[in-house]
């Protein structure tokens, strides 16, 4: 499948997406606290992405029944809001998608829900650290293999893995489009990256192995197979003549994840 290369005016109406499903995170981050449940954030993104005249991607989206996936501690990807409760000391990764004007919007980020443990600290920063450094990666020129290989070298160091059954991917009119983006690789494999490119990066790092098990009841779940935790963040980006620029990034700090230096004061 050909990688669609965005017009100006695509590259645009994608920034206007892309802040939106960042605000909508960051109102996650707002009212996220021990005792509520999966499904108040599901109630969260729903509301806070329909006042922005969007809609939420993920709902009905090939038969998936709620508007934001919510994994919870061992849960890598895609799980379902519902009445679990979060408390102190789970890790739980939230993961926003909008749909405004024809065009899809895509972020995510891993919570700490009251103090974490030392291993959900260290596979969350792990995490997180490897986003940055595949989007160091991108750049005109350079292959999908940097991106894997960097994020798998890093993780790897760290005593982590990579999860392998799940990668980022192209984005656009389309949900899920081409290229895909693996997490794992080799340096100097893969397509050539090209300006007015769109795609996610969004390694899910596992404390243990990598391998994973997908739900047989809902078939939407996907948990660590080992049952250790797991951890992702994600970002769209977009390919420029200069480097990279984070569509989804930020306007401020994200409370419970990016600032709770207090927590981790030994």
């Amino acid at each position: 499948m050909p990688v669609e290369i965005k017009s100006p005016k695509e590259i645009e109406a994608m920034r206007v997406v892309c802040r939106l499903a960042a605000e909508t995170l960051l109102e996650v981050g707002d009212k996220l606290r021990t005792g509520m449940t999966t499904a108040d954030i599901d109630r969260i993104v729903h509301e806070h992405t329909l006042s922005q005249g969007a809609r939420p991607a993920p709902l009905h989206y090939k038969g998936f029944p709620r508007s934001v996936c919510t994994s919870v501690n061992e849960i890598v990807c895609h799980g379902i809001p519902d009445a679990t409760v979060l408390r102190n000391g789970d890790i739980v990764n939230v993961d926003v998608t909008h749909v405004y004007e024809g065009f899809h919007g895509d972020t995510s980020a891993t919570f700490y829900i009251g103090t974490p443990s030392a291993d959900a600290r260290h596979v969350t920063e792990v995490a997180r650290r490897a986003l940055d450094l595949g989007i160091a990666e991108v750049r005109e020129g350079a292959r999908l293999g940097d991106i894997g290989a960097a994020i798998q070298e890093y993780v790897e160091g760290e005593g982590c893995s990579v999860v392998r059954d799940f990668v980022g991917h192209g984005i656009g009119r389309k949900f899920h489009d081409a290229p895909q983006v693996k997490h794992y690789g080799k340096r100097g494999t893969g397509e050539r990256l090209r300006a007015g490119m769109t795609f996610t990066i969004e390694p899910m790092v596992n404390l243990g192995g990598w391998e994973v098990d997908v739900d047989t009841g809902d078939k939407w779940t996907v948990r660590t197979g080992d049952g250790k935790l797991s951890a992702q963040f994600e970002h769209t980006l977009l390919v420029t003549r200069t480097g990279v620029e984070i569509l989804t990034a930020r306007s401020r700090a994200l409370r419970g994840s990016e600032n709770v230096a207090a927590l981790f004061v030994a």
